[in-house]
């Protein structure tokens, strides 16, 4: 019987292994970026911002920002004292983890953590710009439209001066 189980661990082992290794290579950068965004180190977290009940920017390490999506929402998680990560381990994974906001001990609550990303700074500008954090730098003006009747007459100079009589 222990040999039957032994068996299974090794092969089990090698299936994992092999299929790991071909989503690392097939998918490239993607696939790294992709593992690296669904958890974060606890150790790495510098900081956050609120978007709004549902939506954080994460600030970690290195100037890296991540944007933190929660299950349902978070009421109160914008005047809250602090946040908290429920994790069991040194990492703070999506689907796994909780996000813990209140006052106090005794009237926290916890929202499930949806999904973690990293963010590109283009990407991170386009969100606080979306949840209006931030201002575009560069506005669209109206579009310009012809109004009738507004045409403008053009005087002659040289006609002008000749009524004057100069």
């Amino acid at each position: 019987m222990f040999i039957k189980q032994v068996v299974i661990a090794v092969i089990s082992s090698s299936l994992l292994a092999c299929a790991s290794t071909d989503e690392a290579s097939s998918d490239g950068e993607s696939s790294v970026r992709s593992s690296r965004s669904n958890c974060i180190l606890r150790s790495s977290i510098r900081g956050y911002s609120v978007l709004d009940e549902s939506n954080l920017i994460i600030d970690g390490i290195a100037r890296r920002k991540y944007h933190m999506v929660l299950q349902r929402r978070a009421y109160g998680l914008k005047s809250s004292l602090g946040i908290e990560f429920d994790s069991k381990s040194s990492r703070v994974c999506a689907r796994f983890d909780n996000l813990t906001y209140g006052g106090g001990y005794a009237d926290s609550r916890f929202v499930r953590i949806a999904s973690i990303r990293e963010l590109s700074p283009e990407e991170h500008e386009y969100l606080l710009i979306q949840f209006g954090k931030k201002k575009p730098e560069i506005e669209q003006g109206p579009v310009p439209r012809d109004v009738k009747g507004a045409e403008v007459e053009e005087l002659d100079p040289a006609a002008a001066d000749e009524s004057s009589g100069n």
